[in-house]
């Protein structure tokens, strides 16, 4: 009785979150004209996998695996359901006949009840996982969390990676070169590559249509400022410095110790 009521609670949950999850991704192609539901990677890497719905289907299997394993061994959902999983595989069935992305990924209303197939797909990855966690032992989820996770690991560093990259190649000279640059710093800095690879395909995208506009000189400032950023806050500098064996200057120590981070 308690797993079908698991069950019965799950498919509704799914479709409630199956249906908002994917017209808030749409909507966020129009933003600023309409407010958007989701996180900027979830635009990003939408628009990475350009309207192929193989790559979309592809991106969210590797997330799957990684979700799977954090609810049969921890017993919670990770932020990927609703930010990756469905998002893709929800693009993935609309475009599976080679249907434009114009047409249906940005449109949030196929997106959210185009014969509910986002709600259908909410459904089945919410009582997937939870009937799954539910029904595996306490003995077993031991285990399963020791060979899922460290799968789910590889396909997101370095498989996903890797993916991502191709895809800058081959959306253009411009795309592949951004891409390679700042692919390689988000994985020396934050060690995964995807965000600098999907920020390096913005870019290239964006100059390639439109030039070097303001909005993608901006756009660029933006990101190395982010990237300058976060290697300081990770403390990347000051590894770098002791990288080449070379003594930190206090100042710099002193910086770091102001917002309360601890120099070894």
């Amino acid at each position: 009785m308690e797993f079908i009521i698991i069950l019965i609670k799950s498919a509704i949950i799914g479709a409630l979150v199956g249906v908002g999850a994917g017209a808030g991704a749409a909507r966020m192609f129009h933003a600023p004209t309409v407010q958007g539901m989701g996180a900027f990677r979830t635009l990003g890497e939408l628009n990475a996998c350009a309207g192929d719905a193989t790559s979309h289907f592809s991106f969210g299997l590797g997330f799957f695996f990684n979700a799977w394993a954090s609810s049969v061994g921890a017993g919670a959902f990770t932020q990927d359901v609703d930010h990756r999983i469905i998002p893709n595989w929800a693009a993935a069935a609309l475009l599976r006949k080679g249907n434009k992305p114009e047409e249906t990924l940005h449109n949030p209303k196929k997106m959210a009840i185009a014969g509910g197939i986002i709600g259908i797909i909410g459904i089945i990855v919410v009582v997937f996982l939870n009937s799954t966690a539910s029904a595996i032992p306490e003995s077993l989820q031991a285990i399963a969390v020791k060979v899922l996770v460290p799968a789910a690991n590889l396909l997101i560093n370095p498989v996903m990676p890797v993916i991502f990259w191709l895809a800058a190649l081959d959306a253009g000279k411009r795309s592949g070169i951004w891409g390679t640059i700042f692919g390689g710093l988000a994985h020396i800095i934050m060690g995964n590559a995807v965000p600098g690879v999907v920020l390096g395909i913005l870019i290239g995208k964006g100059v390639d249509d439109g030039g070097w506009t303001k909005i993608t000189k901006t756009l660029l400032t933006a990101v190395i400022l982010l990237f300058a950023l976060s290697a300081f806050f990770r403390g990347f500098d000051i590894n770098l410095i002791k990288s080449f064996h070379l003594d930190v200057p206090n100042w710099l120590i002193n910086i770091h110790e102001m917002i309360g981070q601890e120099v070894k």
